[in-house]
């Protein structure tokens, strides 16, 4: 399909591992995106759930073959700009980095650390230089109505906490574990913040449901090893609250937003209209022409 034809979507979901698709969807039907900055991870599954028309990417395709690293970050959320989305509800797996978020929690992070290294993380450069402020990466209204939602949903839901990203595939040491927790972290994962920083740049709201599966390699009891098998057991076990998370939350979020992630870019392009390239403008067209009149 060209994207002069893409269908109008308000809300978009990234479901990660072991959350490869959303139940209940009416009228799907899948969309393949061709974006300035290549391809996304999958086709968006377009459908309606709740009333609501939804956008669903799974973040390491269809049958888990992309690394963390491997992801095209700016390619998936370039692609739901395409579509008109809001707001971005990301799903994922995290470590637990404290004994009061237990396996099979749920955390709604309010802040981020990037130790990551390989990983194009910007829209921006090529002949225009942009500075979005980022103090607050999740969208707050956003986080929010998960937090309201999932406290009626699941057992343990807990609201704020520091998410460090880290490059992976392989999981943490003991020393970079002991060391994340020195640092007040609540949380690990490999893919947070790339999407929140990018769907700031896009000034999309973007918040995450973050499923805890695991104590990381921390702790002392011997028994807490970080295994795949243990990462998608619990993964599965979660999927269905998450599901039903977003599923109840999506009409309670507003078209009208009063968050700034909807105009973060005001006062940020630093670089003269006129100085801006004609390729790059036109390659960032969909996120910067309303700034530039």
């Amino acid at each position: 399909m060209s994207n002069t034809n893409l269908p109008s979507v308000d809300i978009g979901i990234i479901g990660g591992s072991g959350v490869y698709n959303i139940d209940g969807f009416a009228k799907s039907e899948e969309i393949d995106i061709n974006t300035p900055f290549g391809k996304p991870s999958d086709s968006y599954i377009i459908g309606e759930l709740n009333g609501i028309t939804v956008a669903f990417l799974p973040r390491h395709a269809r049958g888990h073959r992309l690394l963390p690293s491997e992801l095209n970050y700016r390619a998936n959320i370039y692609g739901f700009k395409a579509l008109g989305v809001s707001h971005i509800i990301g799903i994922s797996a995290v470590g637990s980095l404290r004994e009061d978020r237990p396996p099979l929690d749920l955390v709604i992070p309010d802040q981020l650390i990037d130790r990551t290294r390989q990983r194009q993380s910007t829209f921006y450069g090529n002949g225009v230089v942009v500075h979005i402020p980022f103090a607050v990466p999740f969208c707050p209204d956003l986080s929010q109505l998960l937090y309201n939602t999932a406290s009626n949903v699941a057992e343990r839901v807990h609201l704020g906490g520091t998410l460090v990203t880290i490059e992976g595939p392989t999981f943490s040491t003991k020393a970079e574990s002991m060391l994340y927790r020195q640092w007040n972290c609540d949380i690990i994962g490999m893919t947070t913040y790339q999407e929140a920083k990018l769907a700031r740049e896009a000034e999309i709201c973007y918040a995450t449901i973050s499923m805890v599966t695991d104590y990381d390699c921390w702790r002392e009891s011997g028994d807490d090893e970080v295994t795949v098998e243990t990462i998608i057991g619990y993964m599965k076990q979660n999927s269905a609250n998450a599901q039903t998370i977003i599923t109840r939350v999506l009409p309670e979020i507003s078209q009208e937003r009063s968050c700034l992630c909807h105009n973060c870019l005001a006062g940020s392009i630093m670089t003269a209209p006129d100085q801006i390239p004609d390729e790059t403008r036109e390659k960032l067209s969909i996120l910067i022409d309303k700034h530039l009149k």
